[in-house]
């Protein structure tokens, strides 16, 4: 019998790393003319999603939050909204969107690694090779469809995207039973919230010193697909998928992200369907399915 839930999550996880697999090229656009620091772009993604999910809030029952879930809530948005979004935009910002997209394929890894060591979620055999299969698959995709945009500072601009990945792993992970406790708005409230609180104070210099009205409709447009799009909308999507299903499977889907990048390229006509793109395509769908299909310790986790 087909569990309606994990459908869901399954359909949920995929529509947030669609969205997101258009995350790299469209910060590229917004920072092409230099106008636009990364901080500004982390603000307005931070707080305009805080504003939505809010606004959302008030039109459904309100939930009680304890001051001590309010606490660990405030370590969900550190990790899992501050601390992964600012180094993901800023290291975005010093490489290539392919050597990003590259570094964003270990995530993963570390979700089955904490996953482990936290939760004691067994690595089994299917696991580990479906992990394997999806990286080779996205490894595959990325050498193939290199972008010619490069960064300022690739090394650090990787290492610094690494840390993103790091930071979501272990939100992914610690947070994993906590969140079941409160609906999806009221999760994202808080921690969005509490990633406002600490992120716009540390940026005030890049917001007195940004020309607003040098910003272009182009560039204006690529923040509100940063928002709406790239994290009000996917974030509620990784909600859904992270109650259904276990840490190392939401991580899993991160291979998603290259997929969507290059049948994006080959839409635009800057990148073509091969043979090669087809096996690729095959190794990370053949990937999360082993993923899926493994079996962990306690089974109702999905």
């Amino acid at each position: 019998m087909i569990d309606e839930s994990k459908v869901k999550g399954h359909l949920a996880m995929l529509g947030a790393n669609v969205m997101w697999g258009l995350m790299s090229p469209v910060v590229k656009i917004v920072f092409a003319t230099g106008v636009v620091a990364p901080m500004i772009v982390v603000d307005f993604r931070v707080a305009g999603a805080a504003l939505l999910f809010w606004l959302t809030s008030l039109f459904l029952p309100k939930e009680h939050v304890p001051p001590a879930d309010i606490l660990r809530l405030f370590g969900a948005g550190m990790l899992g909204v501050l601390f992964n979004q600012g180094c993901f935009i800023l290291g975005v910002k010093l490489t290539s969107p392919g050597e990003a997209s590259l570094v964003t394929t270990t995530m993963p890894m570390w979700v089955m690694l904490l996953a482990w060591l936290i939760l004691r979620e067994p690595i089994t055999l299917k696991k580990a090779g479906g992990i394997a299969a999806g990286a080779a698959g996205a490894i595959i995709l990325i050498a193939g469809s290199a972008s010619p945009v490069s960064g300022s500072n690739p090394a650090l601009g990787d290492v610094i995207v690494l840390c993103a990945q790091l930071s979501y792993a272990l939100y992914l992970t610690l947070y994993r039973n906590f969140i079941r406790k409160y609906s999806l708005v009221t999760l994202m409230k808080w921690m969005f919230l509490s990633a406002t609180v600490v992120g716009l104070p540390s940026s005030l210099k890049w917001l007195g010193a940004t020309d607003w009205s040098a910003i272009s409709p182009t560039e204006w447009g690529g923040i509100a697909y940063v928002v709406v799009c790239g994290t009000f909308l996917a974030y509620i999507c990784i909600m859904i998928g992270q109650k259904t299903l276990r840490p190392t499977l939401v991580g899993m889907y991160n291979y998603v992200q290259p997929i969507v990048a290059t049948i994006t390229g080959i839409c635009l006509g800057l990148d073509r369907f091969t043979p090669v793109k087809a096996l690729a395509i095959a190794l990370i769908f053949s990937g999360v399915w082993l993923v899926t299909i493994s079996k962990a310790k306690d089974q109702t986790n999905g």
